[in-house]
Formats: C-alpha cells, structure tokens, sequence
C-alpha cells in the first residue's frame, strides 16, 4: 500500500540531504550572490524601464549555469529538469514559485554575456571564492591541452575556399549561417582527425583546481599557449608539462624570469632517449599525471562536446564548464576534509 502524506515534499527533501546532494554543499560552501555580482558588473542587466518582463535576478541565472554543466544539460533539458526535479528547484530557489527560465531565458542569458565580453567573469569569481576558502594555487602548476570536439560541417570544396577566407557563400540561408561553425578547425592526433576546439590549462599541483585557461581552435599548437596559462598566483615557480611542449627557447625566457621548468624530452628522430633522459621523464610523469584527472572529471561532466556555434560561444561554455569543475572540485576538499592549509 502507497502510504500519502501532506508533506511528501518536505520528507524527499530530508532524505536526499542524508543520501549526501551535491547541491546542498554547493549550497552550503559557494557564495553565489557574490558570483552574481561579478556578473552584473561586467555584464550590467538589461534595462526594463520602458517596458517588458523583467529579466530573473542573476543569481537564480548563475544557479542554472552551474546545474547546466554539472550534468551536461541542452538548454531544453534544462527548462524540463527544471519543471520536473525537486532538488533542481530547490537550489535554483524556485520550490515555490510557478515561473521557471525557459530554454529561450537561458540562451539569451548567455549571449548577454558574450556579448558584454564576460565569458571569464564567473571563472575570475569562482576562483577567488577559492582563494577564500583558503585553497590558494600550491606546490607548482601543471599545463596540458585536450581537443574538445564540435559537430562536423558538411562543406563542398568552394564553400572550404571561402570559409578559409574568413567569409560565407552568398547563397547561404541565415538558418544556414547560424548552424554553419566557420570557427572550427581540423587537426590530427594520433594518426586520427579531430574537428572542433582546442582547451589549455594550467592546473596546480596541490588542489587539482583549474587556474587558468585558454581556448583556441583545433589547429593551433597546444605549445602556442603555455605562456597564456601560465599562473603568476601560485605559491611555486615549478611548470610541469609533457614532451609536446619542448622549445628550447621559450624555456631558457622562462628560467630567466625565475620559472623551473619540468619538461619531458622528446627524442629526436633516430636518436633514442637516454636513460637518464627517461629517468627525467618518468620522474615529471608522476607529477604530470594529476591534470589527467581534471580533465577526466570534465569529460563525465560533459566537456569533451560543444552545444554551440562560433569561437566567441565555445570560449563561453568552457569558461563555465571549468567554473563549475572548480566548485565540485571544492566540494570535494571540503568533504574529504583535506585542509587548506599546506606545505608541499
């Protein structure tokens, strides 16, 4: 027998506070009208004095964000779970309201930030949230890449010519021009060819937290963007990195600017490594190793795809996407109770 009560609600919300929601942490540990703030000064609210519905305060927007890309949501999905899910309401603060934001409310929520040239700005909050908690950048940083995939375009040779042209073909529809990604570009890993973007980041040694970041195309070379990444904030001069990002060079400007550089050696061709030179390698490996776990973490929250058009969108979404690693990442620390404070 199915046993009713007035106060079903209330008692599924106790229960999955002792099965352990994420989102109440989240809840519990984030100051999200901080995270809002920064927004509206970068990106100010659209004005409403003349009329039309008022737009949802920033902070229940940033709340959906952040739901969006922890469980790799479309923008439709979004407004469903909204509809649907007990905890989503919760934490976005509308258990009691009959309004929810739409798929169309969340799209023009973040073109208002791209088009303010606010995509870094909730990254920027989220990381001097951290720095509030104390889990400042520790014990050297680690800086890798990964490809992030975009839907492929179907092209015909002319339409290729100009597209690498930086124009469109004038028969193009604007359906077309909106569905048509002319930002994304191929690249090889692997012996495989890889059509989309390109993240770099530089995450620290101690945390696993991402501090910086970097988004490009495809094509460009993961070296180009060392430098870009590289975090001045953290408490050590050490620089991990694999063997694709050897350049004599840049490496010797880098150790006269105080930086210690731990390179893995690429072996010339037909010249094996030394065992020395192995030994070295193996030695960075273990350290290098830890950033693998910040992108496997953003591969399960859906990172390795793109749901947008254009450079300017996908900058946008990864920024988001390694905001919110960020905030899971210091849910983590603090459950597992690793401190703040510590010596490398």
């Amino acid at each position: 027998m199915i046993k009713e009560s007035l106060f079903a609600a209330e008692e599924r919300e106790a229960k999955l506070d002792k099965l352990g929601d994420i989102l109440q942490v989240l809840e519990k540990h984030v100051d999200f009208k901080a995270l809002s703030q920064a927004i509206d000064q970068s990106a100010p609210r659209p004005d409403r004095t003349q009329g039309g519905r008022p737009p949802f305060p920033t902070e229940v927007m940033v709340r959906v964000v952040v739901l969006q890309q922890l469980y790799n949501l479309s923008d439709e999905q979004m407004e469903f779970q909204l509809l649907d899910r007990l905890s989503f309401q919760r934490f976005v603060g509308l258990r009691q309201s009959s309004q929810i934001p739409d798929r169309t409310t969340l799209w023009t929520f973040k073109e208002r930030l791209v088009e303010a040239n606010a995509s870094e700005t909730l990254f920027d909050a989220v990381n001097r949230e951290l720095n509030k908690h104390g889990y400042l950048a520790r014990c050297g940083q680690i800086v890798d890449a990964t490809l992030v995939p975009a839907p492929r375009q179907r092209l015909n040779k002319d339409e290729k010519v100009l597209v690498k042209q930086d124009a469109m073909p004038i028969d193009w529809t604007p359906a077309q021009r909106r569905q048509k990604d002319i930002d994304a570009t191929w690249t090889k890993k692997h012996g495989k060819s890889y059509y989309g973007y390109k993240l770099s980041t530089s995450a620290d040694k101690r945390y696993k937290l991402i501090r910086k970041l970097k988004v490009s195309t495809a094509s460009e070379h993961d070296t180009h963007h060392l430098e870009a990444v590289l975090d001045t904030g953290n408490t050590s001069r050490d620089v991990y990195a694999d063997k694709g990002y050897v350049d004599s060079e840049r490496e010797a400007r880098l150790q006269e600017d105080g930086w210690r550089t731990h390179i893995q050696r690429k072996a010339p061709k037909g010249k094996p490594l030394s065992d020395c030179q192995q030994r070295r390698n193996q030695r960075i490996a273990k350290s290098r190793a830890r950033v693998e776990h910040v992108y496997a973490s953003l591969q399960q929250m859906g990172g390795k795809g793109l749901r947008c058009i254009g450079l300017d969108r996908a900058v946008l979404q990864l920024n988001l996407k390694a905001a919110t690693y960020n905030l899971r990442r210091l849910c983590s620390l603090k459950t597992s109770g690793v401190a703040s404070a510590f010596a490398c």
